[in-house]
């Protein structure tokens, strides 16, 4: 089973669960306390079933190799299921994922890494500065292993940027990115720094803080603005500090925005001071979200929403008679429209569920005529087998659309466009699965119908669209892999969508093995039919196939009479392949 989703549904509930409760207190004092230790560069300390893991930013900043400022991907062997189907892979910084495997291989480590996982009911992971991102990778690696609903936690302050455009990616398409609270001070400087592609951790000084903070402040301008690519983008929510209180946003555009926008009116010697400052930053933020908030400039918007806005641009730090300020409201808009967008695009998404589901209905209608039909090919080879009919035209054209619109739905999702618990839903999880039973099939038909197994090879392998398997996942995590109940009669959908395509394998590997003259390459071959025939048998045995399967005419009735034809056959070949 995969790690669950965060239970976050926006940077809003986020900043509200950190900023009312110990966690961002508690947090920040590990991080002191592991900067204290002598011998060790992290810290843990426990609060009831609560155990904070922090690591220090002032010990392993001096541990970070400056010769590795390139992005690398993550390594499988810590990492395995981070993967994005026909995308860049996830990259971080080279320097600080070299810095976390020696963090991750240390002995006294491992010992207590593997006593707080099995004693702990929450895990906060947390970090100052370069501690930060080793909390980030930590964290990473927990989620690619825990199976318990939001366990792990990881906050992090004044730590860089980690990974390339795909990394947040990656965390967003993983229902991850509420597991991630990154603080980050009005100008602090370190985590910007990497927008600039010629700064790195050793210019961070008393002596280049003019040059350093100029660098960064136009490169980091220039990425804002979309006039270049940055090497590095922001992943998880962002959680912004000023002396007048808090704002936090999850968009990684917004989130470079105000990077921007809240550096301009810094300077040279608070780009620095910022950086070692949070304690002060944390103590006003819980403050802020106890006390009522007044407006400092005494006129009240006449909109709640307008007001919303522009407490957030005051909590930046930004005065509205600042050049700034109006790109910033933009920014603020923007992050609030996005937080409401969610919602609207799932309910937009059932409004289209319901005008696509006739176009279902309509192959069902198609499926019980072909099963009716004085053919008796069955649905999947009538529909392999069709010519040039209006009906299989409209079919087929129903099929695309279909599959456009779950497609569309699954770019949503991982766009971090929709609700965090949209893939566990009922009403999706049960959609998914009756689409997934109805049309798989007709997509199997088609890859065979065309040819494409002998362009790409067979369909379990090589054709098979992304959205069944993430259908799997998410039919499998609801209900579990348990066996079904018994059924007393044939299911109308076969329950493996990808029966027919073992059919097709099965049949194609008939043909394969009567041509094989060596040995071990024939009984591989052979056990690998011998098994589908007992799958299938199954199947059959517990009525968990459509009817159409053992359609006199179908192709897994032809299966058979090949099959034991074959083994006819076979009891001649006995002496040569004992």
């Amino acid at each position: 089973m995969e790690s669950e989703a965060s239970s976050f549904e926006s940077s809003e509930t986020l900043a509200a669960l950190v900023a009312s409760t110990p966690l961002l207190e508690e947090s920040w004092k590990v991080c002191g306390v592991a900067d204290a230790l002598v011998d060790s560069n992290f810290a843990v300390n426990r609060v009831g079933g609560t155990a904070y893991v922090g690591f220090s930013g002032v010990k392993l900043g001096a541990g970070v190799d400056q010769s590795c400022l390139n992005l690398v991907p993550l390594p499988d062997e810590l990492f395995s299921s981070l993967c994005l189907d026909g995308a860049d892979p996830a990259m971080v910084h080279a320097g600080l994922l070299q810095l976390f495997q020696s963090v991750y291989s240390d002995n006294l480590f491992r010992d207590q890494k593997v006593e707080i996982m099995n004693t702990s009911k929450l895990i906060v992971i947390t970090g100052h500065s370069i501690g930060g991102a080793i909390a980030s990778l930590l964290t990473l690696w927990l989620l690619c292993r825990l199976q318990t609903i939001c366990s792990v936690i990881c906050i992090t302050f004044g730590s860089p940027m980690l990974g390339n455009e795909s990394f947040p990616r990656v965390i967003l398409q993983k229902r991850w990115a509420g597991h991630f609270c990154h603080v980050v001070s009005q100008h602090d400087i370190v985590p910007r720094l990497f927008f600039s592609p010629s700064c790195s951790f050793q210019f961070i000084s008393e002596e280049n803080k003019t040059q350093l903070f100029r660098v960064v402040l136009d490169s980091l301008g220039v990425v804002s603005r979309g006039e270049c690519k940055s090497s590095f983008c922001p992943s998880g929510s962002y959680l912004f500090c000023t002396n007048n209180g808090a704002v936090c946003v999850d968009n990684g555009m917004v989130v470079i925005k105000l990077l921007y926008l809240t550096l301009l009116n810094g300077s040279q010697s608070s780009s620095l001071e910022d950086h070692l400052g949070y304690a002060d930053f944390i103590r006003k933020v819980q403050w802020q979200f106890i006390e009522n908030r007044s407006f400092m400039g005494g006129n009240i918007p006449e909109s709640s929403y307008e007001a919303g806005i522009t407490l957030a641009l005051e909590s930046l730090g930004i005065a509205s008679h600042e050049l700034n300020s109006e790109d910033a409201k933009e920014a603020l808009k923007k992050a609030k429209k996005l937080g409401r967008t969610r919602n609207l695009n799932s309910a937009n998404l059932a409004i289209g569920l319901s005008k696509i589901n006739p176009f279902r209905a309509q192959i069902e209608w198609y499926k019980t005529s072909c099963d009716n039909s004085v053919e008796q090919m069955g649905y999947y080879d009538s529909f392999k087998q069709r010519g040039a009919s209006r009906r299989g035209f409209k079919v087929n054209m129903n099929r695309i659309k279909l599959g456009q619109f779950w497609d569309s739905l699954i770019d949503k999702l991982e766009a971090n466009e929709l609700p965090y618990d949209f893939h566990k839903r009922a009403k999706w999880v049960n959609a998914s699965q009756f689409y997934k039973l109805v049309v798989e099939p007709l997509d199997i038909a088609e890859y065979y119908r065309t040819g494409m197994h002998l362009v790409k090879g067979h369909y379990m392998q090589h054709g098979r669209e992304r959205r069944y398997k993430i259908f799997d996942k998410w039919w499998n995590t609801e209900n579990g892999t348990d066996h079904p109940t018994a059924r007393s009669r044939f299911a109308s959908s076969t329950q493996d969508s990808c029966f027919w395509a073992q059919v097709e394998e099965a049949r194609d590997g008939l043909i394969k093995v009567r041509a094989e003259s060596d040995a071990r390459k024939f009984i591989k071959m052979l056990e690998d039919v011998t098994k589908f025939d007992q799958y299938a048998k199954r199947l059959i045995e517990n009525k968990e196939v459509s009817q159409d399967v053992l359609a006199k005419n179908s192709s897994y009735t032809k299966f058979i009479e090949e099959w034991n034809d074959f083994q006819s056959q076979l009891q001649l070949l006995q002496p040569q392949f004992p």
